[in-house]
């Protein structure tokens, strides 16, 4: 690389980073009081779990050897990376560090933090690594699938994974049968911000050079962030009449997670449908968790895996070769949209399936959920023997 090139790399590594503890305040936020603690916890202590997993295995897992279905084991703890290699592990080991910490918004306020520590340090050893294999050096990306920034590897993944965890672990107590809602909105809307800062990092940086290709995904995410969340506010206030703080940052986060796959591959024009599909969709996803009574605390599935799955279904029809990668459907290529349904069918079924195994392996031994005087008392005392707020300390 370039000099210029390294320390955009440097700057987006540094970027994406800083997401997880946004996405943390983001989460927090819309917890209540009593387990507020936990959420950031959840978050905070996932960085320095897989930060562990990658160096020793993870990295070489996912980006070891050529083609197959897994990567070797030569690049363990880093061996033989220097230079621009260690620079690129680096980069895609902050990926890998908040894939597994979205997950942690729909199983919030009961399960067990025993239980998020092994199944984050099994998820993150077997589940992450293979898939971005799958995508960036592996079969799918042979086959012809295309994915600049995780739509696949990272939203797809972790929204079938939430689902899978949500549909085992069971409702919150009071689930629809009394209003929860988040008790520090503010606190959201700051970790969105610092989410949508850190997100230029996470797409532009995957360019992996400071060049028109960084352009054009810096401005396609700063477009899908904004259709995003003008296409959920008016979806909302068209049918309740009140639009929201938290529409406006669950549509930001749904049109960023819509045009990750797409941002380095569509132009500016086609990021207006990608966002205000992804607002509008994933508006209505969320609705679902009501009608079908699945328990997902912060959204998880209706904003990462559909707008995953709107997003990478969308660049099968978008995608442009003028701009990077290849023609999509729209400009007479129509296997491309089929290369991307494969995708997100194989991503999909592999992360539910192991993530099941997973699942059932952490309950047998440390179990999934925490107790019901846990959870009414909440876990951030009960767990973590702290308060997220002692407002009459001395």
């Amino acid at each position: 690389m370039e000099s210029g090139d390294i320390a955009w790399v440097l700057t987006s590594s540094a970027l994406v980073l800083f997401m997880t503890p946004g996405l943390a305040l983001f989460y927090g936020g819309m917890v209540r009081a009593k387990n507020v603690l936990n959420m950031l916890m959840m978050n905070f202590f996932t960085i320095s779990i897989v930060t562990v997993i990658w160096v020793a295995v993870g990295y070489s897992i996912a980006f070891g050897g050529d083609g197959g279905l897994i990567g070797d084991f030569k690049y363990w703890m880093f061996q033989d990376l220097a230079g621009d290699d260690l620079l690129f592990a680096m980069f895609q080991m902050t990926f890998a560090i908040i894939t597994p910490a979205l997950i942690s918004g729909a199983v919030a306020d009961r399960m067990k933090f025993s239980a998020w520590v092994m199944f984050t340090t099994l998820w993150a050893l077997i589940v992450y690594p293979i898939v971005a294999h799958w995508a960036w050096a592996g079969w799918l990306g042979e086959l012809g699938a295309i994915d600049f920034a995780g739509g696949l590897v990272v939203h797809i993944n972790a929204g079938v994974a939430a689902l899978v965890l949500v549909l085992l672990l069971g409702k919150r107590k009071g689930f629809g049968d009394e209003a929860i809602r988040p008790h520090s909105l503010p606190l959201t809307l700051i970790g969105t911000g610092i989410l949508w800062f850190g997100w230029f990092g996470f797409n532009a940086g995957s360019a992996l050079a400071a060049d028109g290709s960084a352009i054009n995904a810096m401005v396609t995410t700063q477009i899908g962030a904004a259709l995003g969340a003008l296409g959920w506010v008016a979806a909302e206030w068209r049918k309740t009449g009140a639009p929201t703080t938290l529409g406006a940052a669950s549509g930001a986060i749904a049109g960023l997670v819509a045009i990750t796959p797409a941002a380095g591959f569509v132009g500016p024009e086609s990021a207006f449908l990608f966002g205000l599909a992804a607002g509008v969709l994933c508006y209505l996803a969320v609705s679902l968790k009501f009608r079908y009574g699945y328990d997902d605390s912060l959204d998880v599935v209706g904003v990462h895996l559909v707008g995953g799955v709107v997003g990478s279904l969308l660049l099968g029809i978008f995608a442009q070769a003028s701009v990077g990668g290849t023609d999509g459907l729209l400009y007479g290529n129509a296997a491309l949209l089929w290369y991307q349904f494969v995708g997100v069918i194989a991503v999909a079924a592999f992360s539910a399936i192991v993530t099941f195994g997973i699942a059932k392996v952490v309950e047998a031994t440390v179990g999934l959920r925490a107790t019901d005087q846990e959870e009414a008392e909440g876990l951030d005392i009960s767990i973590h023997e702290e308060r997220g707020y002692v407002l009459d300390a001395r």
